[in-house]
């Protein structure tokens, strides 16, 4: 409170001044290339702070005192202290200094010599301008991002350019300067630095925008988040975060259910509250307000609120299933509400045009949309996964559900995770995409058909690694979620190992993200079609969901087409889901979650005895005599066997095999395995060498 309002008052004394037109404030952009404009085909119409001097007007001079090449260490290779440029920007005495230093500390001339400089040069930075001009006011900028793409990424620069981010907000937290960040902004944004390294004139824009909202404290006035809508659902039983923007210093008001929460804005235009948890149930309204700007929510409820997201098959309408044309029409439920986000583009086998490549790049890929509640016209174009399980969950929790569906067509795990998680941990994936084997070669086919006639050689599109997390799942972080529904996996099970890095990466980059350490997470197996690669992938995710905490797998091989990567049977998939859902996340283990899940095996006397999970009452489904068992000896070779069911455990053997060693289940591409449990639940494919 006490910056905000020194903040404050600073705005308030320079409009003041302006106002009384005795001074005009003297912008001081001290920097290295970016900050001069390097790069740019007209730096002197597109360079940040020429920019700046057009957004802020004459109440202003900028002047722009950016080196190339100049470091922020005294003892680096081009120190800005004994520039030219440094000398005219004492000569200016700025009444504001913005200081975008510590990109050239990278090299490897600098920052492994003398690291333990930085934060007392910076310091010494300061105090020259603080001596010139006793009052001037400082902000000192986080660093805009490197891409992948630089040469350097991977041996230092990544690491480095993360240690000096922190030595700059320590600068900031020891002088008292004013903190402003161009990393944020431009980290998803990587097609707007050409050389990896400088911004383009986009670039430059957003960063003069930056310094313009930190200068003026104009953030365009009251705004929420996009999924604040009449008719939302918001999540109960626990404290519940809401946030948005205003002008800095404004006073936020938040109201619901008898419930007021007061807030200011700090110097970014965010401000945040907490409200207790809401009682499921409504209609609510939610009312947030300004002195100068009044927003009213209405039709609110309180409820569970999960996400369902993933590929084609999450995608996949009620209208689709063959059981859409029996539950469209008794779809309606004003207790469940559905925010449908909707690709502006498909990903079919064709061009797009100029419209859609330039909104791909500016990250507009999905229709804006509100909560509606669920009826045979909203219903029909909904995920049917998604409708089936959350019918279930409403009627057994008889509680308000809502459902937010984001799935993509086609869509690769690796465009779902956050861009530093993939830079830090998997950053071979993000480097030259369109051609890396690492990404399946459709999805790299389909994307190259799509921006055939772009002539942006950084052409973005949404199977791009990390792409879909920028604008399918960064736009609902502010929004309390109970879980997620995840049907992915057909873009990936060409190369089973590299999902196996892939699939915790997302989950964790999501957990972190929601700030969900816990973030129940259930997904679909793959069904049964004739890829060959399938069998080994439907194995990785049931060890994926046996080894990652809070990770739980529905079995869909039953309800596969040979011929048809889209099958048509969703409802018992949705249905699985929430029976998972209901026994782990909600505690009603009058549920059988699942089907027979595979546990051990022993091998004794010519005969292999599997134990199982949830194994009570196995049998064939519908009655028939089990199959798709294999048995192998020492020569590794699987064949045909025979399973006797004793009690909860099977007996597996072959004639053939007198020594066996390992049984597998379900390997084959499209199987007919049929193992079942009482509740008439199917088995996952495993294997017991795996």
């Amino acid at each position: 409170m006490k910056k905000t309002g020194l903040f404050l008052v600073a705005v308030w004394t320079c409009l003041s001044v302006m106002g009384a037109g005795k001074k005009v404030l003297k912008v001081a952009c001290v920097g290295n290339s970016i900050t001069y404009g390097y790069g740019l085909k007209d730096r002197a119409r597109d360079a940040y702070p020429v920019r700046l001097q057009e957004m802020l007007g004459d109440g202003y001079q900028v002047e722009n005192f950016g080196k190339s090449g100049a470091t922020l260490l005294y003892r680096g290779h081009r120190p800005y202290v004994r520039q030219e440029e440094f000398r005219k920007a004492m000569d200016f005495a700025g009444d504001i200094v913005v200081i975008h230093l510590g990109i050239n500390d990278t090299d490897p001339r600098d920052w492994p010599h003398f690291r333990d400089d930085f934060v007392v040069d910076y310091m010494a930075l300061i105090d020259s301008f603080r001596t010139v001009n006793p009052d001037c006011r400082v902000l000192v900028a986080r660093m805009t991002p490197i891409p992948v793409r630089h040469s350097r990424f991977e041996t230092s620069t990544r690491d480095w350019h993360d240690d000096i981010q922190k030595a700059i907000e320590q600068v900031a937290s020891n002088t008292g300067a004013q903190l402003i960040d161009f990393y944020e902004p431009l980290h998803s944004r990587h097609n707007l630095f050409p050389d990896a390294l400088h911004p383009d004139p986009e670039g430059t824009e957003i960063m003069a925008r930056v310094v313009y909202g930190a200068l003026t404290g104009r953030y365009g006035g009251l705004s929420m988040p996009s999924l604040y809508t009449d008719n939302m659902v918001l999540q109960h039983a626990c404290d519940l975060p809401v946030s948005g923007r205003a002008d800095a210093g404004e006073k936020v008001t938040v109201e619901i259910a008898g419930q007021k929460r007061k807030a200011v804005a700090d110097g970014d235009g965010r401000w945040s509250v907490t409200l207790k948890p809401l009682k499921a149930g409504g209609p609510y309204e939610l009312k947030v307000s300004t002195a100068r700007r009044t927003l009213r929510f209405t039709g609110v409820l309180a409820g569970e609120v999960w996400l369902c997201s993933g590929q084609s098959n999450m995608e996949f309408m009620l209208k689709q299933a063959v059981t859409g044309g029996r539950d469209i029409p008794r779809s309606g439920n004003d207790r469940i509400r559905l925010y449908n986000m909707k690709p502006r583009w498909h990903t079919t086998d064709k061009p797009w045009d100029e419209d859609a490549l330039d909104s791909v790049n500016h990250l507009k890929y999905f229709h804006p949309c509100e909560w509606q509640s669920c009826t045979p016209e909203t219903s029909a174009d909904f995920s049917a996964i998604a409708y089936y399980f959350g019918s279930v969950l409403q009627d057994s929790l008889q509680v308000p559900v809502g459902l937010i569906c984001n799935a993509v067509g086609g869509s690769p795990a690796e465009a779902w995770i956050e861009r530093r998680t993939l830079e830090h941990e998997y950053p071979i994936i993000l480097r030259n995409w369109t051609e890396n084997d690492l990404i399946q070669s459709w999805v790299r086919g389909r994307a190259a058909v799509n921006i055939k006639l772009s002539k942006d050689k950084l052409q973005r599109h949404p199977y791009e690694p990390c792409y879909l997390f920028e604008t399918a799942v960064r736009p609902l972080l502010s929004y309390r979620i109970r879980g997620v529904i995840w049907y992915q996996g057909e873009s990936n099970a060409h190369n089973v190992d590299a999902h196996d890095k892939l699939f915790p990466l997302l989950l964790d980059s999501w957990r972190e993200a929601w700030g969900i350490a816990d973030l129940p997470f259930y997904m679909v197996q793959l069904s049964s079609l004739n890829r060959p690669s399938w069998p080994w992938f439907r194995d990785s995710q049931r060890r994926l969901a046996d080894k990652l905490q809070g990770v739980y797998m529905a079995v869909s091989s039953d309800c596969g087409d040979s011929l048809d990567v889209h099958p048509r049977r969703k409802q018992p998939v949705g249905e699985r889901l929430a029976a998972q859902a209901l026994y782990h996340t909600y505690g009603m283990r009058k549920h059988v979650p699942s089907g027979p899940v595979y546990r051990s095996a022993e091998f004794v006397k010519g005969a292999a005895y599997l134990t199982f999970d949830y194994a009570e009452g196995m049998q064939g489904s519908e009655g028939k005599p089990l199959c798709g068992f294999e048995i192998a000896g020492t020569d590794g070779l699987f064949r045909p066997a025979k399973v006797v069911v004793e009690g909860n455990r099977l007996c597996v053997s072959a004639k053939e095999v007198k020594h066996p060693v390992a049984v597998r289940y379900g390997w084959q591409p499209y199987t007919r395995a049929n193992l079942v449990n009482g509740a008439g639940l199917p088995a996952s494919t495993f294997r017991t060498d795996d």
